[in-house]
C-alpha cells in the first residue's frame, strides 16, 4: 500500500498547489491588476502574471489527475460513484474537468485573444468579470477540498 500512500501523497500536495494559487492570484493578484496597482498596463500586468503561473497550475492539474485516476483504480473503488452519498468524488471529477478544459483548451484557444481585445477595449469590464469568474472557481474548489476532506474522513 505505499503506492497508494505516495498516489494520496502527491494528490493533496498537487491540491494545495494548484487552489492555493488560485486563491493568492483570486484574492491578491486579480484585484490588484483591476486596481492597476501593478502599472497602468493591466494586459501587460496579467500576462506576466499568467503566463508564469499557468505552467505550475497545469503540472498540478495532471498530476492530480493521473493520481486520482491511479487511485480509483488500485483501491477499486470506482463504486463509489454510483452513490450520492459520495458526492464529494463527484465534485472531485467535476473541479478538476473545469480547470483542465479552462487551462488546456479555453485559455489558450478561446479566451486568450478575446480576453485580450476585451481588456484593450473595455478593461474595467473585462478584469472585473475575470476577477469574479476567478471567485466562483476558487469557491467551488474550496467546497470540493472541505467536501472530500470531511467525506472521506466518514463525515
Amino acid at each position: 500500500m505505499n503506492d497508494v500512500i505516495l498516489a494520496r501523497a502527491l494528490h493533496v500536495l498537487a491540491v494545495v498547489v494548484w487552489i492555493g494559487g488560485v486563491a493568492m492570484a483570486t484574492s491578491i493578484v486579480m484585484p490588484a491588476v483591476r486596481r492597476g496597482d501593478l502599472g497602468p498596463d493591466r494586459v501587460k500586468a496579467f500576462s506576466a502574471i499568467e503566463s508564469r503561473f499557468k505552467w505550475v497550475a497545469r503540472a498540478m492539474v495532471v498530476i492530480v489527475g493521473l493520481t486520482g485516476l491511479y487511485m480509483a483504480e488500485r483501491l477499486e473503488i470506482w463504486d463509489r460513484f454510483m452513490s450520492a452519498g459520495f458526492w464529494w468524488m463527484h465534485a472531485m471529477v467535476l473541479v478538476w474537468l473545469l480547470f483542465a478544459f479552462v487551462l488546456f483548451i479555453a485559455s489558450p484557444f478561446i479566451l486568450h485573444g478575446r480576453f485580450r481585445r476585451w481588456a484593450t477595449e473595455r478593461p474595467d469590464v473585462a478584469f472585473s468579470w475575470l476577477e469574479k469568474a476567478h471567485w466562483v472557481l476558487l469557491v467551488l474548489a474550496l467546497i470540493t477540498v472541505f467536501g472530500a476532506v470531511a467525506g472521506s474522513h466518514g463525515w
